[in-house]
């Protein structure tokens, strides 16, 4: 008897092993969005989530002309019809990783689509072809191999395609042109800072600009991604540095932005050492390229299929800037203090101007410009770093004023120029 009811839970066993494995083997489920708007000249990237993807690996990704079966069909040998293979996706842009909350399991993709697939899609369109294509993603479990397809449906770069930074370039802009990294004296004021950004869709872009100062730990590959191209899980354990200023904008659908830095008095240089700026970028609702992770829609606005550049500069004592700049034939530059770039003014009292000085200085000049025309004009001693000017400045000289200070040297050469700075008016 125990031997009769021994072998009967022994195959009742094996049948429920049976069916687990061949339900884990089975489980993809479907893919969301299953179709989406993409540009048809130039890169596209979308978050989307491949469903239901327990005991699955993914093992490739790639874009054909067209299928043999519809999109979002799961279906176990490959889709693409032979002769319309546009290209593989590269190692370099595959950002997928499984994911899954509350019991979900998922792979988080984000298709970033090369301009050379794009270009070949267009081409096939333009020959009398569909004016769509298709991205297929290969899984590889114990039953064998799995294949699931998203419709990509060729656009403009516009307001239907979903919000995506394809480009991300971070900057100081100064009178000399925009660099990608810069030596500022301890305690002067950095240049200003900015993003030049290339993008596709129109929508809000959101986010923070922070600050890596001597000392922190430096930030990861997760911590440089915008946040809209994590899992949902993960979005929420990106480290946090020292906030400067948060950013809101709205873009609209022309695919390029400058994204204006924080003030440049809150960017920090009293500690010497080596400091990055990050530009933080938070996922924003997207209804082109929101994706349901069956637990819930994921936002996607601001997704990014490549981490975030930081902005690197210096600081150093004065001394050491001045001989590393002569040390590559360059001016050393004053550094302006007060007022500060672009402040509002009362049109009553007067107005004190201070900067910081440089060395084998005779004397220093200051001009004040209204439009091109100069308002007033004080040549001081060496040891005078600031001016108060008469009153009469703010009183009659329009509603803005530009000025910068020059350092002369003993021969009446100039031996270093400051920037220009840009004052107003109350009405």
């Amino acid at each position: 008897m125990n031997y009769i009811m021994t072998k009967k839970l022994n195959a009742i066993a094996i049948i429920i092993t049976l069916v687990l494995s061949i339900q884990t083997a089975s489980a993809l489920t479907g893919v969301n969005p299953n179709g989406v708007n993409v540009r048809s000249h130039g890169v596209t990237t979308v978050f989307i989530t491949f469903q239901g993807t327990a005991g699955q690996t993914s093992s490739e990704g790639f874009w054909c002309g067209d299928i043999t079966v519809p999109a979002n069909t799961v279906t176990a040998t490959n889709p693409c019809v032979p002769g319309t293979l546009f290209g593989f996706l590269p190692k370099k842009l595959n950002l997928s990783r499984n994911s899954g909350t509350l019991g979900a399991s998922n792979l988080t993709d984000i298709m970033t689509i090369p301009s050379s697939v794009s270009r070949r899609a267009y081409q096939a369109a333009k020959a009398g072809k569909k004016s769509s294509f298709f991205y297929v993603r290969k899984f590889t479990g114990a039953g064998g191999d799995q294949y699931v397809a998203v419709t990509c449906r060729m656009a403009g770069g516009g307001a239907r395609v979903p919000l995506a930074l394809t480009n991300v370039d971070l900057v100081f802009r100064s009178d000399e042109g925009d660099r990608p990294v810069t030596l500022i004296s301890q305690k002067s004021i950095s240049p200003n800072v900015g993003a030049k950004i290339s993008y596709n869709g129109s929508g809000r872009l959101k986010g923070r600009w922070e600050v890596v100062q001597p000392g922190d730990p430096e930030p990861t590959a997760n911590d440089l991604l915008s946040e809209a191209s994590l899992p949902l899980e993960l979005r929420g354990l990106q480290r946090r540095y020292t906030l400067l200023e948060r950013f809101n904008v709205f873009l609209p659908p022309t695919g390029r932005a400058f994204i204006r830095g924080p003030k440049n008095i809150k960017i920090p240089t009293h500690v010497k050492g080596p400091y990055k700026i990050l530009f933080r970028v938070e996922a924003t609702y997207d209804k082109e390229g929101n994706s349901n992770t069956t637990t819930g829609v994921t936002q996607s606005g601001g997704v990014a299929g490549f981490t975030m550049p930081t902005l690197r500069y210096y600081v150093e004592s004065d001394e050491n800037v001045r001989d590393a700049l002569a040390a590559h034939g360059q001016q050393a530059r004053l550094g302006l203090l007060t007022p500060l770039n672009n402040v509002v003014l009362p049109k009553s009292g007067s107005i004190r101007f201070s900067w910081r000085g440089v060395s084998n200085t005779k004397l220093y000049k200051l001009e004040v410009r209204n439009n091109n025309s100069v308002v007033l004009a004080a040549v001081l001693k060496a040891s005078q770093k600031n001016y108060t000017a008469p009153p009469w400045l703010s009183k009659n000289s329009g509603d803005s004023l530009r000025w910068h200070v020059e350092s002369i040297q003993e021969n009446g050469q100039v031996n270093a120029a400051s920037e220009w700075r840009k004052l107003t008016f109350n009405q």
